[in-house]
């Protein structure tokens, strides 16, 4: 169950009104990389870590309810930021403070500019958040990842905190308020701290890599395919050794031509792998029984029940 608690987790303040930015901010309120695609992805997966992973189900909810009171913290500084527009356009006078907010025609004419590049936020919303990003694009469920596979949804988890924010660092850029900068950074941070909650969770899933279970083909896991003319640049992501996997990259200069020799890379060896391919498939049908256990030894037979009452 869900209790509301009316105090913001960041006392969000604005110095003064800025009814552009709160239109930009609305890319953290309903675009893709925002507080509600956070929460209800991490809320989505924490579904299929309850049983299996309770300690896992109690991080995810954890975060995502967290991510909920960001979501309100956006809202409320967007209210803010607006300053009473919602009551302004129901002031059909001249003198209207929005009016005057907006005096000239240029300044009538970017206020209308600025209502057509997002209809939904001025001219249906009155200037409240609508759940769209700036441009008024709906929220969409497709911005939630969500596998069923923890160490994949904590990697998506990962790139999601990340995402979020540099996304609140952009935003910073394009407000002088030093109170709005204030929350934003609050936000920020906090996208700092729950990538590392998913980075020490996922490394508690032991084995991780690669993700699910199946294990690569040992003759394709190290190669390296040199796919484009011209300087060609090396790191260690086609020298030395696999960050995770330890194996020596195999540089393949001509793509053209060893595709030709190997069929079609069907006839390719594993060269210098860290598993033959029969150990390989022992080691994905290990992991499949583990993980499989995990879940359904997690799982009672007969009637289930989800909380206890006690």
């Amino acid at each position: 169950m869900f209790y509301h608690a009316k105090e913001l987790q960041f006392n969000a303040r604005v110095s003064k009104p800025d009814p552009k930015f709160a239109s930009l901010l609305l890319e953290q309120f309903g675009g893709v990389n925002g507080e509600l695609k956070a929460a209800m992805q991490y809320f989505t997966q924490a579904f299929a870590a309850r049983q299996p992973y309770p300690d896992k189900y109690d991080m995810l909810m954890d975060i995502a309810t967290e991510e909920f009171s960001h979501l309100e913290i956006v809202g409320a500084t967007i209210q803010m930021l607006m300053n009473g527009v919602n009551g302004e356009l129901k002031d059909i006078s001249e003198q209207s403070e929005i009016m005057q907010m907006v005096t000239g025609k240029a300044g009538k004419e970017g206020l209308i500019h600025d209502a057509m590049t997002n209809p939904l936020f001025l001219g249906v919303s009155g200037g409240s958040p609508s759940v769209t990003n700036s441009q008024g694009v709906p929220w969409s469920g497709y911005y939630v990842d969500a596998n069923g596979e923890l160490t994949v949804d904590l990697r998506s988890d990962i790139a999601a905190e990340s995402r979020a924010k540099i996304t609140y660092e952009y935003l910073m850029q394009f407000t002088d308020d030093p109170d709005v900068k204030e929350t934003l950074k609050f936000l920020m941070t906090r996208e700092v701290a729950h990538h590392q909650m998913f980075e020490a969770a996922l490394a508690t899933l032991e084995p991780n890599f690669p993700p699910g279970v199946v294990q690569g083909d040992p003759r394709y896991t190290n190669l390296y395919f040199n796919m484009s003319q011209g300087e060609d640049a090396r790191g260690p992501w086609n020298e030395g050794v696999s960050p995770l996997l330890g194996e020596p990259w195999q540089y393949i200069d001509d793509p053209r031509q060893v595709v030709r020799e190997t069929n079609g890379l069907r006839d390719q060896q594993p060269q210098d792998t860290a598993m033959s391919k029969d150990e390989a498939e022992k080691k994905s049908k290990e992991i499949s029984s583990m993980r499989s256990k995990e879940v359904k030894n997690a799982v009672p037979k007969g009637s289930n029940q989800w909380s206890k009452y006690d």
